[in-house]
């Protein structure tokens, strides 16, 4: 199979929303909701990822000739590249009837492990899709990340210790799933959580713990107070809050107050391996793509995540090459334009 013909497969079973675009920009899907578009106007995917393509390189291939090395770190793990499958949740209510959540992590997960990334999984109102996921985890060696809604203390703890039965090794919570419409009014509550408490959940967890849903420099330092390990800089792909800024323009400002203290990841708009170069360039140190896997295990299952995850590598070490750098710690500010 090809990634051609992988996009082509899903459009034909990831109806009727998402039309597994040729590039996932946002234009077509725009604001539906069910379906995979952002938020009131549905301007905040687009401005996500057309964000990222104002952001121009300088090509410097006066250097060494050698091969580029795009193995990253994070927590005591070594990973093939600094790209995560980002958490998607309601799959089948959104990407078409072929998978459910479980479904889709079972494939997910797994292939995300042989390529050598990891996949940050879902959470929902069903507690068995959040279980369902950390035991995937956990039989692929722990590599994924768990990532919970911000329910109260009590159901957090005892998703926290099922993760960690399994096997995860790193805990997340999107924080600013708290302005998802499905979640208001819900019983067990959901909704926006105080330094204090967030220090609880992260003190009781006992593991990494990453905060996404991190827009303002504000926040991060909220966040490092809390105990994070790290954060994502992210605007949930523009589905909780309409007229928000793109992640890379709030990116640079908020790397430069606590990179150096705790991981900074982003996701928003990021389609190739050149988006992710520019990422790192902008101060993170590792990405998370979305939509672009649930398209992938929809269009081919476990060989479209791995057809996707070799692609972004491929763009990736020919723009390392193309701007004069041989490891992703070399990527910096000076490779922009």
């Amino acid at each position: 199979m090809t990634y051609q013909e992988m996009l082509d497969h899903a459009r034909t079973c990831s109806g009727p929303y998402c039309r597994a675009c040729p590039v996932c920009n946002g234009r077509a899907c725009g604001s539906s909701v069910p379906g995979p578009g952002a938020k009131g106007t549905g301007t905040v995917a687009i401005r996500n990822y057309e964000a990222w393509q104002e952001v121009c390189l300088n090509l410097d291939t006066i250097c060494e000739n050698r091969p580029v090395d795009t193995r990253f770190t994070l927590f005591g793990h070594t990973y093939a590249l600094p790209v995560f499958a980002g958490p998607v949740g309601a799959v089948k209510l959104h990407y078409g009837d072929k998978f459910t959540d479980q479904e889709y992590n079972s494939i997910l997960v797994p292939a995300c492990a042989q390529a050598g990334i990891a996949a940050f999984t879902g959470d929902g109102t069903d507690p068995e899709v959040f279980a369902a996921a950390a035991r995937v985890i956990g039989g692929s060696g722990g590599l994924g990340v768990p990532t919970v809604k911000p329910w109260d203390r009590d159901t957090i703890f005892a998703k926290i210790d099922a993760a960690k039965a399994a096997g995860a090794r790193m805990f997340a919570m999107d924080i600013d799933a708290s302005g998802l419409p499905f979640l208001k009014g819900r019983t067990p509550p959901a909704g926006p959580k105080t330094v204090a408490q967030l220090r609880e959940i992260i003190q009781y967890a006992q593991l990494p713990f990453l905060l996404k849903g991190i827009m303002t420099v504000r926040g991060a330092r909220k966040a490092l107070e809390a105990g994070a390990a790290g954060i994502v800089v992210s605007n949930h792909g523009g589905r909780v809050q309409d007229g928000t800024p793109a992640t890379a323009a709030v990116l640079p400002g908020i790397a430069q107050a606590v990179k150096g203290r705790m991981a900074v990841l982003v996701d928003g708009g990021i389609r190739t391996g050149v988006d992710v170069f520019r990422a790192l360039a902008l101060g993170a140190d590792a990405c998370l793509l979305a939509r672009p896997y649930v398209t992938a295990v929809y269009g081919g299952g476990a060989e479209g995540v791995a057809l996707l995850t070799e692609k972004l590598r491929g763009e990736l070490e020919d723009t390392m090459a193309m701007c004069g750098v041989h490891s992703l710690e070399e990527i910096g500010p000076e490779a922009l334009a």
